[in-house]
């Protein structure tokens, strides 16, 4: 049985951008040098995917002299691979929030969210990431059943937290928004958006090492030693870094570097497909207002057009930590569910990745040893949150953890079973969630 051991190297060539639209479109090739030797820092950092390359770029901001090791190349894992929206909220509704801790941490959470989304537009703003930003998400329900309840939810934002920016969207409307006949209303927000992910996370990396941030790819971490006091050996397949403090930001792909954090993580893969480039005229008759569609099913179809009009369309089930064969046909199926007036269209790239998800779909920020700090888990909320997650782990390192203790005292649980069960509780898990899909329960 493939391992979580494997998942640097199981379904991908190492040091090789997955074969995607996004690494085909990508504004340039990164060419750090892989780490040799010996060196020291205040700060390493783990993993250059959103978190990371923001830890390292606020770090740098900062004037704290921070190293950055990725295995493979900047934005390799999901952050390069994902569907791009840059999502309102947790992955979690807010009423949910309000039950688990209360009407004033759920907003202290929502507040932090609203404070990604900020963050994405301010970093591309301020350092002219060309990453295709679109403003707009449109949550589409897949049951008639929900329709009311996403009506409540609309005003529930707007009343309790004042949030304008995102409107009910009726059954009549819908299928002029999306030429699909699988929805029956849902809302839609404006102040959500969707954007090239690798080309954003190429460009945080830019601005991180333009700021100071050493940077190292091809570098591969194979552990750390923690005596609790002094400092931290990181070490790597060629190299050690000497660290007064070590976050880690690996998610999906962190393996076992961290027992701890491990535990609290489940990886699973997602696939995405790209189809050929369609006509102005033909992608209004697929997502009227080019916005970015998720819809309510728990193994969740996401879709949104590409700057040159392509369907990225994201879905389909996999119970392993093995990528399908053919993903390309993998995805299909769920597509031309959605869009059968599809059939006839090419795909041009179908590709897969690994996230991280928890027991309660929200991010484990958490202190695993003295002087190591990790966020991870976004549970498919990842492209603002985890950006934002990388500028709270600066901020903590720095002494101020006022926002890291906002997700600290979540208190979320570890899986039960370790590694052993992992993937088996994973399959039973998933295949209940899809039968539930396929019920309308």
């Amino acid at each position: 049985m493939l391992t979580e051991l494997d998942l640097l190297t199981a379904n991908d060539t190492p040091g090789l951008h997955a074969p995607s639209f996004y690494a085909e479109t990508a504004n340039w090739q990164t060419c750090h040098p892989a780490l040799e030797g010996e060196r020291s820092c205040t700060v390493c950092v783990v993993g250059a995917g959103f978190t990371g390359l923001s830890a390292a770029l606020h770090l740098a901001e900062r004037g704290i002299d921070v190293v950055l090791l990725e295995a493979n190349r900047i934005g390799w894992g999901a952050s390069g691979r994902n569907g791009g929206q840059v999502g309102s909220g947790q992955r979690v509704e807010q009423t949910v929030l309000e039950q688990r801790h209360g009407l004033a941490h759920a907003k202290l959470l929502w507040q932090l969210a609203e404070d990604s989304k900020n963050l994405v537009k301010d970093l591309i703003a301020r350092h002219r990431i060309a990453c295709d930003y679109t403003p707009g998400i449109l949550h589409a329900d897949h049951r008639k059943s929900f329709v009311e309840d996403s009506r409540d939810y609309v005003e529930h934002l707007r009343l309790v937290y004042g949030y304008e920016d995102i409107r009910f969207i009726s059954g009549d409307e819908i299928g002029d928004q999306v030429r699909s006949p699988r929805y029956f209303g849902g809302s839609l927000d404006m102040g959500a958006g969707h954007l090239h992910p690798l080309n954003f996370a190429l460009g945080i990396g830019k601005a991180a090492a333009e700021a100071g941030a050493a940077i190292f790819e091809e570098t591969k971490v194979t552990g750390f030693d923690n005596p609790g006091q002094g400092r931290i050996t990181v070490k790597t397949e060629h190299g050690t870094v000497r660290a007064d403090h070590l976050i880690l930001a690996c998610n999906g792909y962190l393996g076992r570097l961290d027992k701890t954090t491990a535990a609290h993580v489940m990886p699973i893969n997602n696939f995405i497909v790209a189809t050929e480039p369609f006509s102005e005229d033909e992608a209004k008759k697929i997502i009227r207002d080019n916005v970015a569609v998720a819809d309510s099913k728990f193994v969740i179809n996401y879709f949104r057009l590409s700057a040159d009009r392509r369907l990225l369309f994201g879905g389909g089930e996999n119970y392993g930590y093995a990528f399908p064969e053919d993903i390309k046909s993998f995805v299909r199926k769920p597509m031309l569910e959605i869009f059968p007036q599809l059939e006839e269209a090419a795909i041009d790239y179908g590709w897969g990745g690994t996230l991280a998800i928890t027991a309660k779909r929200m991010p484990y920020f958490a202190r695993p040893a003295p002087n190591v700090l990790t966020a991870t888990g976004y549970s498919g909320h990842g492209v603002a949150m985890g950006t934002l997650g990388g500028q709270i782990l600066a901020e903590a390192v720095a002494g101020i953890t006022g926002r890291f203790d906002v997700f600290a005292k979540l208190d979320i649980p570890a899986f039960p079973g370790g590694d052993r069960f992992r993937s088996p509780l994973l399959a039973l898990a998933m295949t209940w969630f899809s039968l539930r899909d396929r019920l309308g329960i």
